[in-house]
């Protein structure tokens, strides 16, 4: 029983001092399952399909490239090719150069200038397309100042290579200028340099999509790009990072991502043309790749709080109806733990928990009938031995034990029964053994047994104690205060007043169970307990309430006034006692004095010789 209460004491709470009911606890483990699953998977499908994005860009930049590339390098050479035939027929006849560049012009009116030039930079024949000049309100000194200062440029082509340069940011429009050799020869004396409109070029350029592709010269200077107005304003983009991998790069294509100068992530990819250092660009933003990655997380995230939110209301309302039988069970654990088995639960379910309900009950009830008996139980026996009792504790035998006895008896209880009916007498003695009683219990003292009007006690011995002799004589000290008070009112016949004598004295028991196995009565025997019984006697003779023992004495003598009454025979001893008549505490001013005035208080009267 103790333990039972033990662990209810510590484990079961009222509903307030619960730190984290189980409801929480459901909420908090499904959410978090929930959490942790949806979040997982919204990780990995984000994650895969980012990467498959990426994927599929850097292809689809690849693929632009090698498109693109194939288109740019294709036109490039059908320029340089239609250029060279002319030039060429021009050189043959000098005399019909107007006519066959004029033949050129109106069949490709983008065409603004074809010429040839030596060494020196000197026209072998330079033509211009007046239509063009006139349409687009151009100058030809405008042109020829153009030629003018790219001559370092162009000089380039006598080495066998193709120059290919912006000439838009000179004029209104785009316009390429293309110079390469006339031969194929690397010691070349003349080189063919054309200007033309870069229409064709730009609408290749017109990419759809989040993918921006532009055509960058050998210098690093936009040729083609989606927006017109780079191209007419010939920026440089040598220090964008994809760019200048390419310019770097031995092979003639690759792709990475980088950052812009702004912090913007982008994915590039560059394919060289192998013609006049020239190479296509695409680059996309990785904000725009991850566009629809980020608004597909965005979905499931509020798909994850909706989720979230379902769950709570559902685990919610399963955990309620799964707490609360529970939070009454706590609240039943409680009432056991404060002494009250008697419980009104009923089994809602027919679940685990509803068993558990049903196994509540019953235990309560058991309970009840256990405390019931054991508390009738206490009534027989001391409450300590009806405890141990309960707990299967006690066995047959006994142990050596330094304790103190006590003994009280009333005085002429004989013939006070004579005057009394025996229900009388009964109902007297109920009350005064009640008074008597819990002046033991008050003190720590185990009540042994009851002998017709006396009472048998014990200190130290059911319960180690290291003052049991000072708890004796305060219990017997009690006793006399409250035999003082029962008394009041007293006198009558059926009313007599109550006079008894008390015996102390300390010593070596055997304490145990005393009987057979079907009946056992727990009990200390020894010569300390014949001796105390033997001093209780002597109250008669020396006319005293409470009489102790020389070992008593030793143990009290500081905290208690007494009177010596000398050495006294006693039956069955061998050597004279000292015996010692107790006055009251040493805290006590108002202690008697001496023997008269003890037996002044307790109203013992002194019965002179010849006289009962």
């Amino acid at each position: 029983m103790l333990k039972l209460r033990s662990l209810l004491s510590k484990d079961s709470l009222p509903h307030g001092e619960l730190q984290f009911p189980i409801r929480y606890k459901l909420l908090l483990i499904t959410s978090v399952v929930l959490l942790v699953s949806m979040s997982g998977i919204i990780f990995l499908a984000s994650y895969f399909f980012r990467k498959d994005s990426e994927v599929r860009v850097k292809e689809n930049n690849i693929k632009i490239n090698e498109i693109l590339s194939l288109k740019v390098k294709s036109d490039l050479h059908s320029i340089k090719q239609d250029v060279h035939i002319t030039a060429s027929a021009i050189l043959r006849n000098p005399t019909s150069a107007n006519a066959i560049a004029k033949e050129l012009f109106e069949e490709d009116q983008n065409f603004l200038l074809i010429g040839a030039y030596d060494v020196s930079l000197e026209p072998k024949f330079e033509a211009l397309n007046d239509e063009f000049l006139q349409k687009y309100d151009y100058q030809k000194s405008e042109v020829k100042g153009l030629l003018r200062n790219i001559q370092p440029k162009l000089k380039k082509s006598f080495g066998g290579t193709t120059v290919i340069w912006n000439a838009s940011p000179h004029f209104r429009h785009p316009i390429l200028c293309l110079s390469f050799p006339l031969s194929e020869s690397k010691d070349t004396h003349t080189i063919l340099v054309t200007l033309v409109k870069l229409d064709s070029l730009l609408d290749a350029f017109q990419t759809s999509g989040p993918v921006e592709t532009f055509l960058v010269s050998e210098d690093g200077s936009v040729l083609a790009h989606p927006d017109a107005k780079v191209v007419l304003s010939g920026i440089n983009l040598n220090d964008l990072p994809i760019v200048e991998r390419m310019k770097k790069s031995t092979v003639d294509n690759g792709q990475f991502r980088y950052e812009s100068k702004d912090g913007v992530s982008h994915l590039g990819s560059f394919k060289k043309l192998g013609l006049g250092g020239v190479g296509v660009v695409s680059q996309v933003r990785e904000s725009k790749i991850f566009e629809e990655v980020n608004n597909i997380q965005k979905r499931n995230v509020y798909i994850l709080i909706v989720s979230l939110a379902l769950s709570f209301i559902v685990v919610y309302v399963f955990a309620k109806s799964l707490s609360t039988p529970i939070l009454k069970l706590v609240d039943a654990s409680e009432e056991i733990r404060r002494g009250n088995y008697h419980i009104e639960l009923h089994a809602t379910s027919h679940d685990e928990i509803g068993t558990l309900t049903k196994s509540f009950v019953s235990m309560g009830r058991g309970l009840e009938e256990r405390e019931k008996l054991k508390d009738s139980f206490g009534r027989f026996v001391n409450q300590d031995i009806a405890e141990l009792a309960a707990k299967g504790k006690l066995s047959i035998g006994g142990q050596r034990k330094y304790c103190t006895i006590f003994f009280s008896d009333i005085r002429s209880f004989t013939a006070i029964s004579e005057k009394l009916q025996p229900e009388e007498v009964v109902e007297f003695l109920n009350q005064y053994m009640t008074e008597m009683v819990k002046c033991v219990q008050e003190t720590g003292g185990t009540v042994d047994k009851f002998i017709g009007d006396a009472i048998m006690a014990t200190w130290g011995a059911l319960r180690d104690s290291k003052q049991h002799a000072k708890s004796t004589v305060e219990a017997a000290l009690r006793m006399r205060d409250k035999l003082i008070e029962f008394n009041k009112g007293r006198g009558t016949v059926k009313k007599p007043i109550i006079q008894i004598g008390c015996g102390i004295n300390t010593g070596y028991v055997i304490a145990g169970q005393i009987g057979s196995s079907d009946k056992m009565e727990y009990t200390v025997i020894g010569d300390s307990v014949n001796l105390a019984s033997r001093v209780e006697s002597l109250n008669k003779e020396t006319h005293t309430d409470i009489l102790i023992t020389e070992t008593t004495y030793q143990e009290v003598k500081s905290d208690y006034h007494v009177l010596s009454m000398g050495e006294i025979e006693l039956k069955g001893k061998s050597k004279a006692q000292k015996v010692y008549a107790v006055l009251g505490r040493k805290t006590d001013p108002n202690y008697p004095k001496n023997l008269s005035e003890l037996q002044k208080l307790v109203g013992i009267t002194v019965v002179k010789k010849g006289k009962k």
